[in-house]
């Protein structure tokens, strides 16, 4: 409220504080924002829309709340912001009245293999100092029952000063860690498939070793030959057991190669330091499918998975030891902990219930605190980061939301809808990035960016209401009340993909039959089983090609030519039609303009204060050296081919002396997917979540398998795209292939010639099939959630 003042003439007058109601944004040039300049009522829900590629992310991610993040940084001591994360200044020429934000986006947690739900929530911090205090028998201080603490025992002598003579004293160290001895605390322990380590035929010097970056010509080679603990000119199925004991598993040992000293280790663990140690997911392509190739994963027979040792589980609170706990539902979690008295330790408890409290609120009690924090959907990451502001008392922050929708059920849609109107009502400011009608509906104001993607974005269509919106006849307006009909005819399915006693994860011993040749949707509530279902009980020999949520891997040097395979064909064509090297036409190896090494800015770094990136003066951030550039092909150059955007690469490569058959069949699935208007050098860092996904699957498309997997394709799309990619799916399945989404879009459901619906809930309240058929049965039936929302939805 305004803080009355008498004024010059009796009236009331607003004090000064409180005329700051917005955040005012002038000159907005981030990436394709096209001088955007706009002003943002602050607490009050303002949802961005727009399609994909508008500028929407630009805007509100790296314009507004990277400014604030920056602003906030620099009130830290030079010392401090040494250790913290750079943000380079936005290109915006004003930006005022920001308050602090709090970005709640997709990016995934951790995927390091150690990470769990509870680790990065700090419930498990939690529970090691409930068990240190109040654990039967007391085994220790809270590290006791920690999985990443490995237990220490020592013993010697210690030189000990006294009255300025020296004397040795014998000492002993104890240090008890919670980490099972056997798995070092993954749960998990692996085997080796020797056999695709080498070819036991062969000798090492012939290229015995499989092993991705293990050739005799590199390093490793060299060091293999030269140890002397082998003949390496003896085929592997020739040595003797002491030979291949050292090749395999011999322990680090100094030796001289070429006169220089390295360390020799056997393969075994010199694969499980160098390729275990990270997760699966973060792995490159060809060491993954190395990994699952020649590595296989059982649960640790000593810890039965929990990664806990048998000291920490011997401890109990009422029945229960913190292995027990991590496994239960948290739903069930909440409710044990509610029922503890301690007054011992009441404020911890207190802290715990509401952690608890918040996950089963937002939808997450069906989590379980082992859960390990890569396997989270991207809609599941962002919930769960949400958590830690649930129960702040901070006001007057700026909360930023990157589609809070994501990976929710209409149902679940509802809720999502009251939290985020709830940190409204605190006082916040909650900018939200989202296409779904259901979140919209609910904004106070809406600003809406297009009219078009990439280049044809980047520029404010309509500012104002929801209702306004509707009538204002942009692409958005136009669509925000689109409905999606029931289809007329269905295709009838060509065999079918039997699934028998499927359990992992929640999964009730499903027996069901996936028809092949059909466009299948498999729904259900977040934490229903669907990703269990499809992702990890499929046949192995179905010839499944899955194109799943996990992000893309990238630097800015990374763009949709390199990550597709694009540019190989086309650095190929220039080579040959030019009678040079294709490596020049990489400005990642030989071409690279010598000034910015190929990336097309010179970056300096200032210390602790933000980097400079200015563009290369040299070769104007063409990325290329002069010469390189003289080289043509259809009358371009190399920099000005990666400048083109999709849609116009497709149809120089399709004819006359630039026709490249391989280049157009990539840029055609590139079309497909709806991203005709992404340039092909674009760098992948500036690709929204939508993109990134599409331009993955268009990547799978070229793959040869019969099954499609799609994981929620509808991620980041606009509503006027959803009928792009409904058209796309049509078109695969036309094909011949069988396409299976998980999916929780209406239009989708109604467009899919067979749907299978798990339930009826979450976690183990959820697990099997609730119903399967076609969509105008779903609807008749309405005896399940989804079936329900989609009649709603349909107007049935």
């Amino acid at each position: 409220m305004a803080n009355p003042e008498p004024g010059a003439a009796g009236a009331l007058a607003v004090h000064a504080a409180d005329a700051h109601d917005v955040i005012r944004v002038r000159g907005a040039r981030e990436n394709n924002l096209k001088d955007v300049s706009l002003e943002i009522p602050k607490r009050r829900l303002t949802v961005f829309t727009g399609v994909s590629g508008s500028g929407k992310s630009s805007l509100v991610f790296a314009t507004i709340a990277a400014e604030s993040q920056r602003m906030i940084n620099e009130t830290y001591s030079a010392f401090l912001q040494g250790f913290m994360p750079t943000v380079g200044r936005p290109e915006v020429d004003v930006l005022e009245g920001l308050t602090t934000a709090i970005i709640v986006d997709q990016e995934r947690l951790g995927a390091n293999p150690r990470s769990t739900v509870g680790t990065v929530t700090d419930v498990n911090a939690m529970l090691r100092i409930l068990f240190s205090r109040l654990g039967d028998p007391h085994i220790g201080p809270p590290n006791a029952y920690s999985f990443n603490v490995p237990s220490v025992h020592a013993s010697g002598a210690i030189t000990v000063e006294r009255g300025g003579r020296t004397k040795a004293e014998k000492a002993t160290f104890d240090q008890l860690g919670g980490m099972c001895p056997r798995c070092e605390g993954m749960g998990k322990v692996n085997d080796f498939d020797l056999s695709a380590l080498y070819d036991d035929g062969l000798s090492l010097s012939e290229g015995a070793l499989t092993i991705p970056g293990y050739s005799m010509d590199g390093w490793y080679g060299r060091i293999y030959r030269a140890s002397g603990f082998f003949d390496p000119d003896k085929p592997i199925r020739d040595f003797t057991k002491r030979e291949l004991h050292d090749l395999l598993y011999k322990e680090p040992t100094k030796i001289k190669v070429d006169g220089i000293n390295v360390t020799f280790e056997g393969l075994v663990p010199k694969i499980q330091k160098s390729f275990l140690s990270k997760d699966r997911e973060a792995m490159q392509p060809h060491i993954r499918a190395f990994v699952d190739r020649a590595v296989t994963f059982t649960v640790c027979p000593e810890c039965e998975g929990t990664r806990i040792s048998p000291e920490a589980r011997s401890s109990r609170i009422a029945g229960k030891n913190i292995a027990d706990l991590c496994a239960m539902q948290i739903s069930d979690l909440a409710e044990w902990v509610a029922d503890l008295d301690e007054p011992a330790v009441a404020p911890l408890l207190t802290a715990l219930r509401d952690t608890l409290g918040h996950f089963v609120e937002i939808g997450l009690g069906y989590l379980s605190l082992d859960r390990p924090s890569g396997s989270l959907s991207g809609g599941e990451a962002q919930r769960t980061k949400l958590i830690r502001h649930l129960g702040s008392a901070l006001t007057d922050v700026t909360y930023v939301f990157d589609e809070p929708s994501i990976g929710l059920h209409p149902h679940d849609i509802a809720r999502m809808n009251q939290l985020l109107l709830r940190l409204r009502d605190k006082g916040n400011t909650v900018l939200v990035v989202e296409h779904k009608p259901e979140v919209i509906a609910i904004a106070d104001h809406v600003v809406d960016l297009g009219p078009g993607a990439g280049t044809k974005g980047g520029e404010i269509c309509f500012e104002g209401t929801v209702e306004g919106l509707r009538g204002s006849g942009t692409l958005t307006g136009r669509h925000l009340d689109d409905r999606a009909r029931l289809k007329d005819a269905l295709r009838s399915p060509s065999g079918s993909l039997e699934i028998r006693g499927a359990n992992a994860n929640n999964l009730v011993d499903v027996d069901v039959d996936i028809p092949l040749g059909v466009l299948t949707v498999i729904t259900g509530v977040a934490g229903s089983g669907k990703s269990s279902l499809v992702h990890t009980s499929m046949p192995r020999d179905a010839g499944v090609v899955s194109v799943d949520q996990s992000a893309i891997k990238g630097s800015r040097r990374s763009n949709p030519a390199t990550y597709t395979g694009l540019l190989e064909p086309i650095r190929k064509a220039f080579a040959k039609a030019n009678g040079v090297k294709p490596a020049l036409f990489s400005a990642n190896s030989e071409g690279a303009c010598p000034a910015c090494n190929g990336a097309g800015v010179i970056y300096t770094d200032l210390g602790m204060m933000s980097g400079v990136s200015s563009t290369c003066d040299a070769c104007e951030g063409k990325r290329f050296q002069p010469g390189v550039l003289e080289y043509r092909l259809g009358g371009l150059d190399i920099s000005e081919v990666l400048a083109l955007p999709a849609e116009r690469a497709v149809t120089f490569f399709a004819e006359g002396e630039s026709r490249v058959p391989a280049a157009h069949k990539i840029l055609e699935r590139l079309v497909d997917v709806g991203l005709g208007y992404v340039s092909l050098g674009q760098p992948l860092t500036t690709l929204s979540g939508g993109e990134r996904q599409r331009l993955k699957l268009a990547t799978h498309m070229g793959e040869k398998g019969g099954v499609y997997i799609l994981d929620e394709p509808t991620t980041g799309l606009h509503l006027a795209d959803v009928e792009n990619l409904l058209g796309l799916l049509d078109r695969l399945v036309d094909a011949g292939k069988s396409v299976i989404v998980i999916e929780h879009h209406q239009a989708v459901m109604a467009h899919a010639d067979w749907i299978i619906d798990l339930g009826p809930g979450a976690g183990h309240e959820g697990g099997r099939i609730v119903f399967q058929g076609t969509p105008a049965d779903l609807v008749t039936d309405r005896s399940t959630l989804t079936g329900q929302h989609l009649a709603e939805y349909v107007g049935a």
